[in-house]
């Protein structure tokens, strides 16, 4: 592997997803007090989403990282980096009102992707969180739609 490609280098599906388990797991057995966190500095933080399934109709909850733009919350729907759509993004483009549990309380939203120069914006500001992003964005065929979820 050349040091150019160690950037782009993930672990793979099978660790993601038992990671995502994990956390899932914590936040259910501490009863939400563990699992969450308020974004900082150049640090994301962790909200539940939770949506309307677009088959079932039935409650669908993730957890993911976000950061605050004013009153908006802002996410990426990248599915570990891997090539499909994640579930939740395409539930909440089907049923955009929404559920997010924060460290700090609940909000209904409004979930959207962001478009033209305010996805520029927001994008580029997730390249501060993470150095990473465009290395691993490049991995997808599709763009990752940035999510934002405005209050409602």
């Amino acid at each position: 592997m050349s040091t150019a490609d160690r950037g782009a280098w993930l672990p793979p599906h099978w660790v993601k997803w038992l990671a995502w388990k994990i956390h899932r797991g914590i936040y259910t057995l501490s009863g939400g007090r563990i699992g969450l966190s308020r974004p900082r500095d150049r640090r994301s933080g962790t909200l539940r989403l939770t949506v309307t399934g677009r088959r079932t109709g039935q409650p669908r909850s993730v957890i993911l990282a976000y950061y605050e733009d004013g009153p908006n919350l802002v996410t990426l729907a990248m599915n570990g980096w891997e090539e499909p759509e994640p579930a939740w993004w395409l539930n909440l483009r089907a049923h955009p009102e929404a559920e997010v549990v924060l460290a700090d309380g609940t909000r209904a939203v409004l979930g959207r992707a962001a478009e033209g120069d305010e996805r520029a914006r927001l994008w580029a500001r997730w390249r501060e969180i993470d150095l990473r992003l465009d290395t691993w964005a490049a991995r997808r065929r599709k763009p990752t739609a940035v999510v934002v979820l405005e209050p409602r």
